[in-house]
């Protein structure tokens, strides 16, 4: 069996002139720097299109199950096009820091270069646009009206609607689409504009023997095009509102418990319909990525289920999920693809199984591992205890940085560490090395490090924290923070614990 190892870096999080990480040179420099690496994975976070505002622009609240984010579309591509000037572009304020995204400004600004070159661009003359077009009506048609009637509707839950659009009715559709005509095209255009870039992207790392790992969320927003267009998959009332939310009880995370908002699915229509559905989601998801990770994969085993109307998730309850029906239904129309079970939070019997009956390699992040009343270290996160069949972590994108995380740990946490490792002499502030050394040389079979971590950072450059909204999604590299001293590094620690790519490394070299 091939043992691998990748790097976890959000698109956005890439440096670039214009506000956020995108499909610009930054993107292939990446990839470059993977390939001198030793590196076979580059994993992002969901592509999706984001919601600005209450959602913090979190990439696991997106408008759609199937579009892209507009925000990625690279300036420098459509400047080299001659639909924007250079000048243009510089003229406009994207925040200051450039180790932060500034939603607002992206929110306020972005599309507003984006529309002029969508203007200049001459889009219905274009055979690619056109083709695009037909070959993604079943899900684009939908998502470019319903993003042109938030935008008509002064940026307004679909649940405010008149009566006849929120609910979907055919007349109601017609005329619409033909009073918004150039918004929906606008909006395909971005779609259109998002997939060109994103497949050059994509096959340029495959070229260097780079997989892509994705990821997507089990939910799709309570205000997104899925729901809007497709009620009967979910569980709604006669108006189209929910009446069970999605979230999770008390955990490491969050003390209290999550509520998520997510309408949670109808799972017995789907099962009815042989999950199409989910199929032609996955389907979807392997045109753009390699291997697909999917987020609260437990969810498919038991999900957490609160009435609509509740503040908190005590009033939730467990439901049972499709299982191995669904997983059964995906193998019979795709075949055997490579799906990553985030199995993260409250194990159970049931998830195990459905883990192992699947056949997904599942998670572990060695975060998890410290627990101080367990001196046994019977902990599943402890990397004794794995088998073969998984991915290990340092620590997600929810998590601290390592740094960070053992900065912080108490002194009996600390001790547990060094006493699993019998290092007593590596000062604190480098246990972070030892660390991804520890989970590099685990039996999995994958093993995949926040760039964070590679680089030593403190919770300064965390990703997300559970639970909190204004400041999430936020943090970038800046130009020049991956060295080639540092892919050096990573080169040596790959070929030293079984993971080099040496295709990569043999191309790389040639």
């Amino acid at each position: 069996m091939n043992r691998y190892a990748g790097v976890l870096l959000s698109v956005t999080s890439l440096p670039s002139r214009y506000g956020i990480g995108c499909f610009d040179q930054a993107a292939y420099d990446f990839v470059d720097w993977l390939e001198k690496a030793g590196q076979r994975y580059w994993q992002i976070l969901p592509l999706g299109a984001t919601s600005h505002g209450a959602s913090d622009d979190s990439p696991y609240q997106a408008y759609s199950a199937f579009a892209g984010n507009p925000y990625m579309i690279s300036f420098d591509a459509l400047i080299a096009e001659g639909v924007l000037t250079r000048e243009e572009c510089d003229a406009v304020d994207f925040g200051t820091n450039p180790a932060k995204v500034d939603f607002d400004k992206l929110s306020e600004n972005r599309h507003k270069l984006l529309h002029k070159a969508y203007e200049r661009s001459d889009i219905s003359k274009n055979a690619d646009f056109r083709r695009f077009s037909a070959s993604n009506a079943w899900w684009l048609d939908d998502f470019a009206l319903f993003m042109s009637l938030k935008s008509y509707f002064g940026d307004a839950s679909f649940r405010e609607w008149p009566e006849d659009i929120r609910m979907h009715w055919g007349f109601a559709m017609d005329y619409y689409n033909r009073e918004l005509y150039f918004d929906v095209e606008f909006q395909k255009y971005l779609q259109f504009k998002f997939d060109e870039q994103w497949t050059k992207l994509k096959a340029y790392a495959n070229s260097k023997h780079i997989q892509i790992v994705g990821d997507i969320p089990i939910y799709v927003s309570p205000d997104g095009a899925d729901v809007w267009a497709h009620p009967e998959l979910f569980q709604l009332d006669e108006h189209n509102a929910p009446t069970a939310i999605a979230g999770c009880p008390p955990d490491a995370f969050a003390a209290d418990g999550q509520v998520w908002g997510n309408p949670l699915y109808r799972w017995d229509y789907h099962r009815a319909t042989n999950f199409q559905w989910w199929c032609s989601r996955m389907w979807y998801s392997f045109k753009l990525y390699d291997v697909v990770r999917v987020d609260h994969f437990r969810g498919f085993d038991e999900y957490f289920s609160i009435p609509a109307w509740a503040d908190s998730a005590k009033f939730g309850h467990w439901e049972k999920g499709p299982g191995m029906d669904l997983f059964n239904a995906i193998r019979w129309q795709l075949g055997n693809v490579n799906i990553i079970a985030e199995d993260l939070g409250l194990m159970t019997d049931g998830v195990r199984k459905l883990v192992k009956d699947s056949g997904c390699p599942n998670m572990k992040v060695l975060q998890f591992a410290i627990d101080p009343a367990d001196v046994g270290a019977s902990n599943d996160y402890w990397p004794h205890n794995y088998n073969a069949n998984c991915v290990v972590y340092t620590g997600t994108h929810d998590n601290e940085t390592v740094a960070g995380w053992f900065a912080g740990l108490a002194e009996d946490g600390k001790k547990q560490v060094r006493d699993y490792l019998g290092d007593y002499h590596t000062p604190d502030k480098q246990m972070y090395k030892v660390l991804i050394h520890l989970a590099m040389r685990a039996v999995s079979k994958d093993c995949i490090i926040p760039i964070q971590d590679h680089l030593g950072l403190g919770n300064e450059a965390r990703m997300n924290q559970p639970g909190t909204v204004g400041f999430n999604w936020r943090w970038r590299l800046k130009p020049g923070q991956l060295t080639d001293e540092l892919a050096q590094e990573l080169l040596a620690l790959a070929k030293c614990t079984g993971r080099a790519n040496w295709d990569a490394i043999k191309q790389e070299e040639a």
